[in-house]
């Protein structure tokens, strides 16, 4: 039976709904945890890709093309070691949260998801869909990059675009979803789509021989890695695998950065239209995400288009072939260690996050 969920704002419990009727966003009513000890990490069944956590996860494995146990990898160059989470069947970490989110929609008998997206996520949802035989709406918006628009036409999707901002794309979408076209497999909302990229904190940790870094870098844009890592690397350390969580440092385009500023207030900084993955103003997450901050310690900082440039270059130069959005973490890593937040020996992991070949 389908996990219920619950509203974290005020204790309203569903079987499903896409949000809470007091408007805040859901999460999953029981969080399985395991009763025992941390396995060897060689003796977990990588074969079953993400659900080689399966204790850890409150969706059934129905959809999957084997995602999960994603390289990760030492750079020398930056001082840290890089999560390639760029190697995944649709080349995003959004595949993680795709492959719960469509195994949730399977598990209640839905016929027709939606989904609202720059890309990536549009592309993964677009995809497990076709996986699961289950048909696809995907909002983007209008000017989305043709190498994504291909990717969601080509998995039997339709495309919706929508002219505006990307909050025009999300409205649209919702007007959609309220009106009965379809379930929502929001990468945003959805409470299936964090169980899934909860799963990088839980694989970071088991390549490491349960151990955790120091300080865990992700773009930031919705918080949809940022929370995932943040519930996974909790979770890890409430059933006793792990003695700690790391802190948690956000990466955001400037000009497009509403928890940089609220942190650190607004900067007068152009924006930033190289990173056009995380350009979301208005996160639903906020509070989560703040919150999430405040529990590790963690920081977020703003990153202009030149120095996102710039490092996308030096990914590249270095065998990293990634798209720009995901190129903001290492950037931010740099600035973290300017402005002393990140010491010099501090162990790190940075999320690579998009492929290059997208586009």
């Amino acid at each position: 039976m389908p996990a219920s969920l619950s509203c974290p704002a005020c204790g309203s419990t569903f079987e499903d709904r896409w949000r809470c009727r007091c408007g805040a966003p859901l999460r999953f009513a029981d969080r399985p945890l395991p009763g025992g000890p941390a396995p060897d990490p060689d003796e977990l069944d990588r074969d079953r890709g993400l659900w080689a956590f399966d204790d850890f996860l409150p969706v059934d494995r129905e959809v999957t093309l084997g995602e999960g146990w994603t390289p990760l990898v030492p750079s020398e160059e930056w001082d840290a070691a890089f999560k390639l989470e760029y190697v995944f069947p649709t080349g995003s970490f959004k595949d993680r949260g795709a492959a719960t989110t469509l195994s949730r929609a399977v598990e209640l008998g839905v016929d027709t998801v939606v989904e609202d997206s720059s890309g990536n996520a549009g592309a993964a949802i677009a995809t497990y869909a076709a996986r699961a035989g289950v048909d696809a709406e995907i909002y983007v918006p209008a000017d989305v990059k043709q190498s994504k628009l291909r990717a969601i036409a080509r998995a039997g999707a339709t495309p919706v675009r929508v002219e505006g901002e990307r909050a025009d794309v999300t409205a649209a979408c919702v007007e959609a979803v309220e009106s009965g076209e379809g379930w929502y497999a929001s990468h945003a909302w959805n409470p299936a789509f964090f169980a899934g990229t909860a799963t990088v904190a839980l694989e970071i940790a088991a390549q490491r021989d349960w151990s955790v870094p120091d300080a865990f870098v992700t773009p930031l844009g919705h918080g949809t890695l940022f929370l995932g890592a943040y519930r996974g690397f909790r979770a890890l350390s409430e059933a006793g695998w792990t003695d700690r969580i790391p802190r948690l440092l956000g990466a955001q385009a400037a000009g497009y950065a509403p928890i940089a500023d609220a942190l650190h207030g607004s900067d007068d900084d152009a924006p930033n239209e190289m990173a056009d993955g995380i350009q979301i103003r208005d996160p639903v997450q906020r509070d989560a995400i703040l919150a999430a901050l405040d529990d590790t310690d963690g920081d977020v900082v703003a990153l202009s288009e030149a120095a996102v440039e710039r490092e996308l270059d030096a990914l590249h130069a270095r065998g990293f072939y990634t798209e720009p959005t995901c190129a903001v973490a290492p950037a931010a890593l740099r600035a973290f260690r300017d402005r002393g937040v990140v010491d010099a020996d501090d162990d790190v992991v940075v999320a690579l996050t998009g492929s290059g070949l997208k586009g």
